[in-house]
């Protein structure tokens, strides 16, 4: 059996919450509640030039990677309105190959 997930390159993540506010629309989920929730990760200091500040989106046990849309052919709807088009959704094997080429990546198996 195929097992599918998201990769998602946080270094390209700007923090728009679109990933979040569609899902709460596609899932009819109430205020609060979501399967994906953008992190905010830092701010703090390196060394003297360089800060460690950015965003990661995060699939919460909600998160079905929309199965009734995928089983249809089509992305799980926060890989389709991710602004910064830093989601992928696909088969595991295949995102742990393009996880080992850029390593600022995290990925995600969502059960």
């Amino acid at each position: 059996m195929t097992r599918y997930g998201l990769l998602i390159d946080h270094e390209w993540c700007t923090g728009c919450h679109s990933c979040e506010m569609a899902c709460q629309m596609e899932h009819t989920m109430p205020v609060g509640q979501c399967g994906i929730l953008v992190k905010e990760i830092g701010p703090w200091q390196i060394d003297e030039t360089t800060w460690q500040y950015g965003y990661l989106p995060v699939p919460t046990r909600q998160c079905d990677l929309c199965a009734d849309r995928t089983a249809k052919g089509k992305a799980p709807t926060c890989v389709q309105h991710c602004q910064a088009r830093c989601m992928e959704y696909g088969p595991i094997e295949e995102l742990s190959r393009k996880l080992a080429e850029k390593p600022e990546q995290a990925l995600f198996c969502v059960a």
